[in-house]
């Protein structure tokens, strides 16, 4: 028998209060909306393992067109918990890191525009990456990484 083998990941759930702040939060900093639906139901509760459901979903794309991140915004049943505000090394505690060309102008941009807090401040790794975590709109917690030239000196 052959063991199954994975395709590819398709996309990273995140469950926000604000759909529309959540899909202009993500469109700054450069996915664009594929497309908008409302899920309910109870064969959508049989995945989730909630019941009837009633769910409204953001699915946002990469420019690359390779991930995805789906925002949902649950009706029915409300959500039963908050740990956007947990600290970084909480267990189960999801962030997602993006690659930029600016991380300055997009974190200047970004805390303008949307009250984003850095969460330490920007560092380089090595001669590699100038990296920071920002808490993005409703406290979401981002990750930002900019690719430095290999010829740099530290």
């Amino acid at each position: 028998m052959n063991p199954n083998k994975l395709l590819r990941m398709d996309n990273v759930g995140i469950v926000v209060e604000s759909l529309d702040d959540a899909i202009s939060f993500f469109e700054e900093i450069g996915l664009k909306l594929e497309g908008r639906a409302a899920i309910e139901g109870e064969w959508a509760g049989r995945v989730t393992g909630l019941g009837s459901q009633h769910v409204e979903i953001a699915m946002m794309v990469t420019p690359d067109g390779h991930s995805r991140i789906e925002l949902s915004r649950f009706l029915t049943p409300s959500v039963t918990s908050d740990h956007r505000t947990a600290p970084v090394n909480s267990l189960g505690y999801l962030r997602v890191m993006f690659a930029v060309q600016d991380i300055d102008e997009l974190v200047s941009r970004l805390t303008a525009k949307y009250g984003a807090q850095l969460v330490g401040e920007v560092v380089q790794y090595e001669n590699s990456y100038r990296l920071c975590y920002i808490r993005g709109v409703e406290g979401l917690l981002i990750g930002l990484a900019e690719q430095l030239d290999n010829n740099l000196e530290a």
